[in-house]
C-alpha cells in the first residue's frame, strides 16, 4: 500500500512539472508569437531607417567624429524629436491621402510648387546616387584589384537587375540584414574604452563653433540625417504598405487606414529612426576614439575611413584587411538598400507629377516609365564618378546639398500636414507642427551661416 502511494506520489508530482513545462511552453509561444507580430510591423520606416544610414551617412559622421571628436555629438538629441516628427508626418500624409508626396502638391497645389519639390529632390538625389556608387566601388578596391570605373559600372548595374527583377520587398528583407553591419561601431566604442562621463556631457551639452569647416560638416549632419528623398520614399513606400495590408486596392484610391494601422506607422517609424540616430551617434564616437585620437583628422580615402574598425579585429593577424573587409561588406551592403531608395524617390517624384503608374509593386511591363526613370537616374548619377570627384568627398558634399533642397521642401511638408482639406481630423498636431517647423527653421538658419561665412 505504501508502495501504491509512492507511485502515485511520484505521479502526481510529474504531473505538476509537466503542467509547469506547459505554461512556461506557452509564456514562451505566446512571446514568441509577440515578437513575430512586432517584426511584422516593421516595414517602410526599418527600410527608411536603414536607408538613412547609407555610404553618405557613413562618411559624414566619420568625418566628424575624426574632424572633431566630440564636439558634435550635441547635434543628435537636438535633431532626434526632430527627425522622428518629419517622418511621421510623411507616413501619415501617404496614409491618409492614399498619395505620394508629389502627387498631393500636384493636386492641391500650384505646378511652380510641384516642379520645384520635384526638381529639389531629383537633383539631390542624383547626387547622392553618384556619391554612394562611388564609396562603394572605392570600397571594393580595398580588397580586390579591379579598377574603379569597372566597380561602379558593375554596382550601378546589379542594382538596376535587382531593382527590375526581384520584388523589392524580397529585396530589402535579405538586404535589412546587411545593415547589422553598422552594430561593429558600437561594438568597437565598447572594446576601445571609453570616458562615458565626458561622452554624455558632450551629448547633452550646446556646444556652438561658428567656423566655415565646422559648418560645412554640421550642414552636412543635417542634411544626411534629414534628406529630402526620405520625404518622398516614406510616403509613397506607405501608400504600397496599405496595398499590401488591403486598407486599398490600388495607388490613386481612397485609403481606408485602421487606428490599428496608423499606429503601427508610428512603431515602424519610431523604431527604424531611433536606430538610424543611436547607430549615427556610434559612429562619431568610434572615429572620435580612434581616428582622432590617432591624429587622422581628414578623411581621404575609404582606407582611412576603415581604420575607425581596427580595434575591434586588432587580435586577429591582419587585422587591417579585415577592418577593411568588414567597412566595404557595411559600406556596398548599405549602398544596395539606399540607391534604389534614391532612384525611387526621384521616380516616384517624377512618375506622380506627371501622372504615370508607379509603384515597387508592378512589374516592369505596367510601370515601365517608372522604372526607366529609375534606372536613368542610377546611371545619371553613375556618370558623376567620371568627371574626376574624390569619392569620399563627393559623400559628404552629397549630404550638404540635401540640406539646401531640405529647406524648401520640409516647409511644403509643413503646409500640407496642416491642411485640413487634405488630412482632415488627421492633420498635424501641435507638437508635429512644432518640430517640423523647427526642421525648417534650423535648416535654413545653418545653411544660411554656411552660405555666409563661404562667400566672406
Amino acid at each position: 500500500m505504501n508502495r501504491f502511494f509512492a507511485i502515485e506520489k511520484n505521479f502526481r508530482r510529474g504531473l505538476k512539472k509537466t503542467e509547469r513545462q506547459a505554461v512556461h511552453f506557452g509564456k514562451g509561444m505566446l512571446n514568441y508569437k509577440r515578437y513575430n507580430r512586432f517584426l511584422r510591423v516593421l516595414g517602410p520606416g526599418l527600410v527608411t531607417g536603414a536607408a538613412d544610414d547609407d555610404p553618405s551617412v557613413i562618411a559624414t559622421y566619420s568625418q566628424a567624429g575624426a574632424e572633431h571628436c566630440l564636439g558634435l555629438l550635441w547635434v543628435f538629441p537636438f535633431m532626434y524629436p526632430i527627425l522622428l516628427a518629419v517622418q511621421e508626418s510623411c507616413s501619415r500624409i501617404g496614409a491618409i491621402t492614399g498619395m505620394g508626396l508629389a502627387a498631393v502638391i500636384k493636386e492641391h497645389y500650384s505646378r511652380k510648387l510641384l516642379y520645384l519639390s520635384v526638381g529639389l529632390v531629383v537633383v539631390a538625389n542624383t547626387l547622392n546616387i553618384g556619391a554612394d556608387l562611388g564609396a562603394m566601388a572605392a570600397a571594393a578596391q580595398l580588397f580586390v584589384d579591379i579598377p574603379f570605373a569597372i566597380l561602379a559600372v558593375f554596382f550601378a548595374l546589379l542594382i538596376i537587375l535587382l531593382v527590375v527583377f526581384v520584388s523589392y520587398k524580397t529585396y530589402a528583407k535579405i538586404l535589412k540584414w546587411l545593415a547589422l553591419t553598422l552594430f561593429v561601431y558600437p561594438v568597437t566604442v565598447f572594446m576601445v574604452g571609453q570616458d562615458w562621463g565626458e561622452i554624455l556631457r558632450a551629448t547633452f551639452s550646446f556646444r556652438p563653433a561658428i567656423t566655415p569647416e565646422t559648418m560645412y560638416i554640421l550642414v552636412g549632419i543635417i542634411g544626411t540625417t534629414i534628406s529630402p528623398y526620405l520625404f518622398f520614399w516614406d510616403t509613397s513606400e506607405v501608400v504600397e504598405e496599405e496595398i499590401a495590408k488591403h486598407n486599398k486596392s490600388k495607388i490613386g484610391e481612397e485609403p481606408k487606414p485602421t487606428r490599428r494601422f496608423l499606429r503601427n506607422l508610428r512603431v515602424d517609424n519610431f523604431v527604424g529612426m531611433t536606430l538610424a540616430s543611436v547607430t549615427a551617434w556610434f559612429i562619431v564616437i568610434a572615429c572620435a576614439s580612434t581616428l582622432f585620437k590617432n591624429g587622422i583628422l581628414e578623411i581621404d580615402s575609404a582606407a582611412d575611413a576603415a581604420r575607425a574598425l581596427e580595434p575591434l579585429v586588432q587580435s586577429f593577424p591582419n587585422s587591417g584587411f579585415i577592418a577593411k573587409l568588414i567597412f566595404s561588406v557595411g559600406i556596398i551592403g548599405l549602398g544596395l538598400l539606399a540607391v534604389p531608395v534614391l532612384a525611387g524617390s526621384s521616380s516616384y517624384a517624377i512618375s506622380e507629377a506627371l501622372g504615370w503608374r508607379e509603384g515597387l509593386y508592378r512589374k516592369f511591363h505596367r510601370a515601365r516609365g517608372f522604372y526607366i526613370i529609375i534606372i536613368l537616374a542610377t546611371f545619371v548619377g553613375l556618370g558623376m564618378n567620371f568627371i574626376g570627384l574624390d569619392p569620399i568627398k563627393a559623400l559628404v558634399f552629397a549630404a550638404v546639398f540635401n540640406s539646401i533642397a531640405a529647406v524648401p521642401l520640409l516647409f511644403i511638408l509643413a503646409r500640407i500636414g496642416n491642411d485640413e482639406n487634405i488630412m482632415g481630423e488627421y492633420r498635424n498636431g501641435p507638437l508635429s507642427n512644432f518640430f517640423v517647423k523647427l526642421a525648417g527653421g534650423v535648416m535654413a538658419l545653418a545653411v544660411s551661416v554656411l552660405l555666409f561665412l563661404t562667400v566672406i
